[in-house]
């Protein structure tokens, strides 16, 4: 888990780094563009710090209270930061806002500029080894606090050229005009954000490619007179789970059905790493094994449509 860990912890600093560089930035400028700039900083700090907590008590153990163990943890992180961030962006629009209706006169602005760049260089390349190091490990928190860093790269950008504009065209209503743009920006990760740990929490389904590939390990496995159906698969933090029901001729021994079993789940496994799978063996035979679960349905209209 530290190969988690440390990218996090270079999060930390970086954020603690750049909202020096960005305060100063506005500081010595005046610039609501830059000050939102800085919010957002401030944000990235808070978010990195809360990452690193969840992912330490996500490597906890199973326990009796948390027998699935305790990665979703992760996603309340997530869903967390994007909450921040739609604070950061109608922040950021109320002084923009602010701005517009009480307009005030900006101070030189080379130097602030300059301080800007340096922390947007910063964020990017953190935010590229965030994002790498998160769909190495499949760790959502991990890649959304890459995925913020990002954006808080394109925000810089915007506020820089923003700026810069400002010193050309010597028109100062570009600046709150450009936070106004760079808050919607923002707004916009933020509701992704939430949405995907919304979608974890609601154990929402594996990807399309992911189902396919469960399927196409598994039906090479099943011999005659076999079949399947009630696949559900579920992610939490790093980990997969899938389960589904196998069904065997009724005279085939224990023994026999589970060596089919376990052969599925090798099969599985080969594909898709840190995936825990469940196999329920029933009769083929029987009628109650045609009848007991409510994803039947699903799966056959599925399977007509297909057709």
């Amino acid at each position: 888990m530290s190969a988690v860990r440390t990218p996090l912890l270079l999060s930390i600093a970086a954020a603690l780094l750049t909202l020096a560089l960005k305060s100063a930035a506005y500081a010595v400028t005046g610039s609501v563009g830059l000050l939102s700039d800085a919010m957002e900083s401030l944000i990235n700090l808070v978010a990195s710090i809360t990452a690193f907590g969840a992912v330490w008590y996500s490597a906890k153990p199973v326990d009796t209270s948390h027998t699935y163990g305790h990665e979703k943890i992760e996603y309340f992180a997530s869903g967390f930061e994007g909450t921040l961030i739609l604070v950061a962006a109608f922040g950021i629009g109320w002084l923009a806002v602010s701005r517009l209706l009480t307009p005030q006169p900006l101070e030189p602005l080379g130097l602030g500029l300059a301080l800007s760049l340096v922390a947007a260089g910063i964020n990017g390349v953190v935010g590229w080894i965030l994002v790498r190091a998160g769909k190495k490990h499949g760790s959502i928190v991990l890649e959304a606090d890459g995925k913020h860093l990002l954006t808080d790269v394109w925000t810089s950008l915007g506020v820089l050229i923003g700026l810069a504009l400002v010193a050309v065209t010597k028109l100062e209503i570009l600046d709150p005009l450009v936070a106004l743009v760079m808050a919607v920006n923002i707004l916009w990760t933020g509701v992704d954000l939430i949405r995907r740990s919304f979608d974890g929490l609601m154990d929402h389904a594996l990807p399309k490619a992911e189902q396919e590939q469960l399927r196409q390990a598994i039906e090479p496995q099943i011999g005659p007179h076999m079949t399947y159906h009630a696949l559900r698969t579920r992610r939490a933090g790093t980990r997969r789970f899938a389960d589904f029901h196998l069904l065997v001729p009724g005279d085939m021994s224990v023994r026999a059905a589970h060596a089919v079993g376990d052969r599925i789940e090798a099969a599985i496994m080969a594909v898709l790493p840190k995936i825990e799978i469940t196999v329920h063996i029933e009769p083929i035979e029987a009628t109650q094994s045609w009848q007991d679960s409510e994803l039947l349905p699903l799966e056959q209209a599925a399977k007509m449509n297909h057709e």
